[in-house]
């Protein structure tokens, strides 16, 4: 697939994507299939189904996997990190003993010093990047 050249007003501002869940696979599909600068992408579900894009990739793209994840078993994170370890632009980070959404503020499975991790390591990367 090609990429995308989104137009932006001011099209010397860095941009970037983020996502969580849903949101966090349109954050993998942003950094396969446009010019984005950077993008986050916080337990994506269903990136399995687009490995294949993953040569696509060649700006800095930061991954959040929750090792608990009721919608993205283990063996699935298991590939997951296998067909995309080899790329130099991703970034993988796993956190042990967490579920689907533990950054999101308020919500049920929310592990505050997973979240504040995951946070972190979020900011550095778009000082870095953008």
């Amino acid at each position: 697939m090609a990429k995308t050249q989104c137009p932006m007003p001011n099209s010397a501002l860095p941009n970037s994507q983020f996502g969580f869940c849903l949101g966090g696979k349109m954050a993998y599909l942003m950094a396969a299939r446009s010019d984005a600068d950077c993008n986050v992408s916080y337990y994506g579900v269903t990136i399995e189904n687009n490995l294949d894009e993953s040569d696509n990739i060649q700006k800095p793209l930061l991954m959040h996997i929750a090792e608990q994840d009721q919608f993205v078993s283990p063996e699935v994170q298991e590939q997951i990190k296998n067909a995309l370890s080899s790329n130099p632009a991703i970034a993988i980070h796993s956190y042990p003993g967490v579920n689907h959404a533990f950054a999101r503020i308020g919500g049920e499975p929310y592990v505050a010093d997973a979240a504040e991790l995951a946070n972190n390591r979020t900011i550095e990367f778009f000082q870095a990047y953008l």
